[in-house]
């Protein structure tokens, strides 16, 4: 008896844990969940559908600091983009042509951002939006029932990429130059064991000359 609730009770906490699991998967996520600062960033969102109703649209706000600079166009899903005043991006709104994803299913969104030259949080505050005109706001803190995804930016290559290719073409540029050096000293070095083996030879046979005459 003592084994079976055990038994009972290790199903129960295997199944309480699969659960959460679960929920906390079913957010709307933004990954990764990491990155650098001054990449450029391949980002994908992942929306699961958490109604038995279908999602028909999502609304993506994007963070301080960071400049979207494309989005990957999807069949079955329009965009728009917002701007300030100043012309940077603010959000990208993903309307669904065809229905939208039923329940059971989700979508991945992907895109490009540029990110800060500061180590920092980015906080990805997300709107999802269900067909039947119900909206569930992805913008609470990490421990919140609806979550706004984050990206930690960690401190990145701070050299920007043209300048390694400047260095890469003025080390090529400087590599002929300095092998052209290496060959011209090589070369005058083989000459010295040759020019004695030569002026040996002279002097052998100059020898042998004078002593047959």
């Amino acid at each position: 008896m003592f084994n079976m609730r055990i038994g009972m009770s290790l199903l129960f906490a295997i199944g309480l844990l699969f659960s959460v699991a679960t929920v906390a998967e079913a957010h709307v996520t933004v990954n990764p969940s990491e990155s650098t600062t001054n990449a450029y960033e391949k980002y994908t969102i992942r929306m699961p559908v958490e109604k038995d109703v279908n999602t028909t649209g999502l609304e993506l706000e994007v963070p301080d600091g960071v400049d979207l600079v494309s989005v990957l166009p999807m069949e079955s899903w329009d965009y728009e983009l917002e701007e300030d005043d100043d012309g940077r991006i603010t959000s990208v709104v993903w309307t669904a042509k065809d229905g939208g994803i039923k329940p059971n299913e989700f979508i991945e969104i992907s895109f490009i951002g540029a990110n800060p030259s500061e180590p920092t949080e980015v906080s990805w505050k997300a709107l999802q939006t269900y067909e039947d005109d119900s909206v569930v706001e992805w913008v609470g803190a990490p421990d919140s029932d609806e979550p706004a995804s984050v990206t930690e930016i960690v401190e990145g290559d701070t050299v920007a990429p043209h300048g390694h290719g400047a260095d890469h073409e003025d080390s090529e540029a400087d590599e002929p130059t300095q092998k052209s050096e290496d060959d011209a000293a090589s070369t005058s070095s083989n000459w010295i064991p040759i020019s004695i083996a030569s002026l040996a030879l002279l002097l052998a046979l100059i020898s042998l000359l004078r002593k047959r005459s």
